[in-house]
């Protein structure tokens, strides 16, 4: 793993997707500008974050209009690119899903988010089942940045998902994400640092900004989170670009402190990936 400079977007998201996806290569631009060599997007960036949207604004990963656009402004400016999530089309089925690009503009990595958000209360009703399929696979690729991995959103409450992660010796967990304005004041800071506690690695978790609109209202707040869970920059609720330097060091120093991959207890509990 290398020392570097990371951006996260925290981007203003409207209903025209066009001009969303040419307000993302605006805001990578100017994070290119500012030397970050890994940058970050919400999830569905690219139009609302609504159930009937998705139907909509879902793509084919071979005739993605968003792909395309991020695989080219990869490319340009020479870095790695997380672009946050989309409405994937597949086999007649539409997945949330988070796609890595190299400097080279290749799709490296790509993550179906696993677990869907599904929730009917007093106060809110949203089922993304009605619409998106659940992904099934772990997403780690081993870069010259360092080993990074890629969850979505609601995955960040299944620590079983974070502790495959671990085992595969992830530097930097990446995660689009839009939490609402109920949970997001109550967990979102203390999942994302509890997160990094775990895994002992770099969270960066790249929300929507927080806008009016008749779909969904995302809290905002994304955050760069080290692997002592010290927040190293969190945004409040507008748009905004933060940015942190990553460091080898800062994880090498926590995991010859709190040893804690050596110390489990495989002999009474293991998590197992198949």
């Amino acid at each position: 793993m290398q020392d570097f400079k990371i951006a996260t977007c925290q981007m203003d998201v409207c209903e025209n997707k066009d001009e969303n996806i040419e307000h993302a290569i605006q805001l990578i631009k100017k994070a290119s500008a500012n030397d970050a060599k890994l940058i970050t997007l919400p999830e569905i960036f690219n139009g609302p974050y609504d159930t009937a949207k998705f139907i909509e604004f879902a793509e084919d990963e071979n005739d993605s209009q968003t792909l395309q656009a991020m695989s080219k402004t990869a490319k340009k400016h020479d870095i790695y690119l997380q672009a946050g999530s989309i409405a994937e089309r597949c086999d007649d089925k539409i997945y949330n899903t988070a796609y890595l690009f190299n400097p080279d503009g290749e799709i490296i990595a790509k993550h179906r988010k696993m677990h869907l958000f599904d929730i009917n209360t007093k106060t809110m009703k949203f089922t993304e089942s009605d619409t998106l399929t659940a992904g099934d696979k772990i997403t780690t690729v081993d870069t010259d940045l360092g080993v990074i991995s890629i969850a979505i959103c609601y995955d960040v409450r299944f620590p079983q998902l974070w502790t495959l992660m671990s085992q595969n010796k992830s530097d930097i967990i990446l995660l689009p994400a839009a939490f609402n304005m109920t949970t997001g004041p109550l967990h979102w800071q203390t999942l994302i640092r509890t997160r990094a506690i775990d895994t002992q690695a770099y969270v960066v978790a790249t929300s929507p900004s927080r806008i009016d609109n008749p779909y969904y209202v995302a809290w905002g707040h994304s955050m760069i989170v080290d692997p002592w869970g010290k927040i190293l920059s969190e945004a409040e609720t507008k748009e905004e670009i933060l940015y942190a330097d990553i460091e080898n060091n800062k994880i090498d120093d926590v995991r010859e402190q709190i040893p804690v991959l050596k110390n489990k207890r495989n002999d009474i509990y293991e998590t197992i990936m198949k």
